[in-house]
């Protein structure tokens, strides 16, 4: 396997991308992280900063960055799964805000971590802009600002952009309106989370690649090169979760694709816009999302891959040429300036990890000292860290704001044995894609996809 492949990202790295030396018998720790991702690695750097006598052990069934952190749309975002509302009814509305105020909080957290670490990873804290292209998708944007209001949020997280305003922040084809917040930044991801492997190494973490983990139990963590003990256990596998034993339907693995162009010219550039880096999506009802790359590409994803019976991954789940296809052509659509054929140099797509309600946990069973931390529906390169700070306080017994947290010890409900949960996912792709067509066709709200959010608790 050449890891550079995986994606863009992995590709423009400075390095062979050699793995680190896997474990070679059994050890003891004080804990085990099984996952070599944002999430795990997160956790290895807290802690590790936190009490620099604990013993770490990561380990990795590939090289760090292969899954989704080294494969992502490079949004340092501030963004949750589940809505403020949704949140709301089931915590209250101070405890809704205290969520949305930590991931704030991480954003800016993240950035600071990167410059004390000296982590290269083409950070810009250009916010996001959010287009509306049609009188449908503007009244979606009015109503995400009222939804701040009513929540405390002030025009200085979210404010409502005319269109020449939105457009003067990135020009796409069409453009009524949109939202800008500042609570995002465009990073690389694979430079992150290579350069966070690099960092917790520093503080004495053992990080073991090539290491797959067969199975996680109380007090240890197996692998076919040895047993790992630990009093604590971490699984931080996101969506290659229901590969280990037990965990199934615990998240559903949604394939999320992605494109790159070549290095657009700067006449390409004076006529799309993003010149701070903002991160861009609009209001559809699939999600897109894109950048500005450091190197002057335009890295653009977006959901749509069917979900695979038995939440199977496989690496030719990745390459789904329909799905290209359509990023292709609406990345033509939003962005006339690139031409008719739009020149795309990389595709790419992974796995995310879904939970039945949408929401993303953390959290530590103090009974069997087994942690855990993901279902971030693609959102998880900011909530990541917050997850890693969060676990590092659980793990060390420490009572803390971010211990208080909503999502701490959330425990999502299991997904739907298959058929039904294959029937269910795809189902509700099959809204989503309908929807916006209709949407596009009447200029009408979808009152199917409108139940569909309900159904899941947006």
């Amino acid at each position: 396997m050449r890891y550079q492949d995986l994606s863009y990202w992995l590709s423009s790295l400075d390095e062979p991308l050699t793995p680190r030396p896997g474990l070679a018998g059994d050890t003891d720790a004080d804990v085990a992280i099984v996952g070599a991702g944002y999430t795990g690695l997160w956790t290895a750097y807290y802690l590790a900063l936190a009490d620099p006598s604990l013993r770490i052990v990561v380990l990795e069934k590939e090289i760090a960055g292969y899954g989704a952190s080294g494969r992502n749309g490079g949004w340092c975002s501030a963004l949750l799964p589940t809505s403020l509302p949704a949140l709301a009814r089931r915590h209250g509305r101070d405890r809704a805000l205290d969520m949305q105020r930590a991931m704030h909080e991480t954003v800016r957290e993240v950035g600071r971590v990167v410059a004390a670490e000296g982590i290269d990873c083409d950070w810009r804290a250009g916010g996001t802009v959010v287009l509306a292209r049609s009188d449908v998708q503007l009244g979606r944007a009015r109503a995400a600002v009222a939804e701040a209001r009513e929540y405390g949020l002030a025009d200085e997280d979210l404010v409502l952009l005319d269109a020449a305003e939105a457009a003067a922040r990135c020009h796409a084809e069409g453009v009524r309106g949109g939202t800008y917040t500042p609570h995002c930044a465009a990073v690389h991801p694979a430079k992150l989370v290579r350069g966070l492997a690099e960092a917790v190494e520093r503080r004495g973490v053992r990080v073991f690649e090539r290491t797959p983990v067969t199975a996680v139990r109380a007090g240890v963590a197996l692998t076919p090169a040895g047993v790992v003990r630990a009093p604590v256990v971490v699984r931080a596998t996101e969506g290659f979760t229901p590969a280990l034993p037990g965990q199934r339907r615990a998240v559903a693995p949604v394939y999320s694709l992605m494109v790159a162009t070549e290095p657009l010219p700067e006449a390409t550039w004076a006529r799309i816009g993003l010149a701070e880096r903002e991160t861009f999506s609009d209001y559809r009802h699939v999600i897109i999302y894109g950048q500005r790359t450091a190197d002057g590409r335009l890295a653009f994803g977006g959901r749509g891959a069917p979900y695979h019976f038995g939440s199977r991954v496989r690496p030719d789940y990745d390459r789904e040429p329909r799905v290209f296809a359509a990023l292709r052509r609406v990345l033509g659509e939003l962005f006339p300036a690139l031409g008719p054929a739009v020149p795309v140099s990389h595709v790419w797509g992974g796995p995310l990890g879904v939970a039945r309600d949408w929401t993303a946990s953390v959290g530590l069973d103090r009974t069997t000292g087994l942690a855990w931390a993901g279902g971030y529906v693609g959102d998880g390169v900011g909530s990541s860290n917050l997850a890693g700070r969060t676990l590092a306080d659980l793990i060390r017994g420490v009572t803390s704001d971010l211990t208080a947290l909503p999502w701490v010890n959330h425990r999502s409900p299991r997904w739907e044995p298959e058929p039904l949960r294959w029937l269910a996912v795809n189902a509700g792709l099959r809204i989503m894609f309908s929807a916006d067509e209709a949407e596009l066709r009447t200029g009408r709200p979808s009152r199917r996809a409108a139940a569909f959010s309900r159904l899941l608790g947006h």
